[in-house]
């Protein structure tokens, strides 16, 4: 058995079973189709990106900080069928800071071209083409990342790559078409809870040991989520854009459900990274000491998840109220009371996310120190009776060898 793993599972045999996986599960994503490719408001028309050359803002009203009405650009097309026409196209203003945009000549912009009859009808400016440097920044990203990383970055990127594309082609439209938002989110975070540390440590016990640590520490979040926005009495319209879906024909969705699977989802990455520390820290340990007890080893996990808890927390602290910096100035600068903060129902949601994300990464540190003391105790406490075994069926075969062993255990005695 022992020498069929070693053939099977070796160390470069499980890096190339994680290659493989790796590609063939991105290429599998991203041919899956949402259901929703074929939108009705993009039919009969072409996306393009084109160069802004002259702009007119003769149409825009300004009041303070606030613009509306329409800016006019002439622009030259850089791609599609209407590659290197010039073209003149509309910009809407509807007032509003965060969605409204601002050309000026030599800038690069996203196109909504309407046709008939193969003729450009309208051209809308959808915003600034960003795409061509979110590239860049994630090429380098990932360079980055292998350079220091190694192997380990190879994995960290093909990490990533499933997780946003899982997220976008299989948990978005299952929310969308109706599908208990729990169920689709737990199963959706067991899925990237197995592939991700499947990607750190291959075919090995280690996975098994943080998988089960980590789901167990989600599972808890996801009760405690579910008692306490009832409690709370929170709904789903506190996320935003929320109630954009509502008016935009999708009346059906339990708003509430996706707020509830939203957090243990959240806290998911803290968790399976907390579960890898303990059970990389706890397998460090046995190797060092084989004959170590599961309770030595357990008690040596939870020190590490101790330590590891008082920054983990603080992180979805940081991660959760960094979004919301602007409206605590808001509330600061109103001297609104504390007390009526914290009673507001988007920062009660907010306080929820934070409270029971980490009462999940509490749980995960002794539900993975002790998955890892049984089960990566167990391996040497296997070799060891197997040493034995095999010490014992020499000893019965070589009777000399045994008084000569005897021998010695009396002299030591003495």
């Amino acid at each position: 058995m022992q020498q069929m793993k070693r053939i099977f599972f070796s160390k470069k045999k499980n890096m190339l079973l994680s290659i493989v996986i790796g590609i063939l599960l991105t290429a599998v994503l991203i041919a899956i189709p949402t259901g929703y490719e074929d939108a009705l408001i993009y039919q009969g028309s072409e996306r393009a990106t084109g160069i802004v050359t002259e702009v007119d803002n003769s149409a825009i009203k300004s009041s303070g900080l606030i613009q509306s009405g329409e800016q006019s650009c002439v622009m030259r097309i850089e791609d599609g069928t209407f590659k290197g026409q010039e073209i003149t196209g509309v910009n809407f203003l509807s007032g509003s800071l965060e969605k409204d945009k601002i050309f000026k000549p030599g800038d690069k912009a996203f196109v909504t071209l309407s046709m008939n009859e193969g003729e450009i009808s309208s051209a809308v400016m959808t915003d600034h083409f960003r795409l061509d440097k979110e590239v860049i920044l994630l090429a380098v990203f990932a360079v980055f990342l292998i350079a220091v990383a190694g192997r380990n970055g190879i994995w960290a990127v093909f990490s990533f790559a499933v997780t946003i594309l899982t997220i976008w082609k299989i948990l978005v439209p299952a929310y969308l078409k109706g599908y208990s938002p729990i169920w689709v989110g737990i199963a959706v975070t067991v899925f990237l809870t197995l592939i991700i540390l499947f990607f750190v440590y291959g075919v090995d016990r280690r996975t098994v040991t943080a998988s089960l640590g980590s789901l167990l520490g989600i599972l808890a979040t996801c009760i405690l989520g579910m008692l306490f926005t009832d409690l709370f009495k929170i709904n789903g319209a506190v996320m935003p854009d929320s109630e954009s879906l509502l008016y935009s024909g999708f009346q059906h969705l339990d708003l509430t459900a996706i707020f509830m699977s939203s957090i243990f989802i959240g806290a998911a990455g803290a968790m399976i990274d907390l579960s890898v520390d303990i059970t990389s820290a706890v397998h460090e340990v046995v190797e060092k000491k084989p004959d170590i007890s599961w309770r030595e080893a357990f008690g040596s996990g939870m020190n590490v998840g101790r330590a590891a808890m008082g920054t983990m927390t603080t992180t979805l602290l940081l991660a959760y109220s960094g979004g919301y910096i602007t409206l605590l100035m808001v509330f600061m600068a109103q001297g609104t009371p504390v007390d009526h903060i914290l009673n507001y129902k988007y920062v009660s949601a907010e306080i929820l996310d934070t409270v029971v994300g980490s009462f999940g990464l509490v749980t995960v540190a002794p539900f993975t120190a002790l998955t890892a003391g049984l089960l990566l105790t167990r391996k040497k406490r296997a070799a060891r009776e197997q040493m034995s075994n095999v010490s014992g069926l020499f000893l019965q075969q070589h009777p000399a060898r045994r008084m000569g062993a005897a021998f010695d255990d009396g002299n030591q005695r003495k």
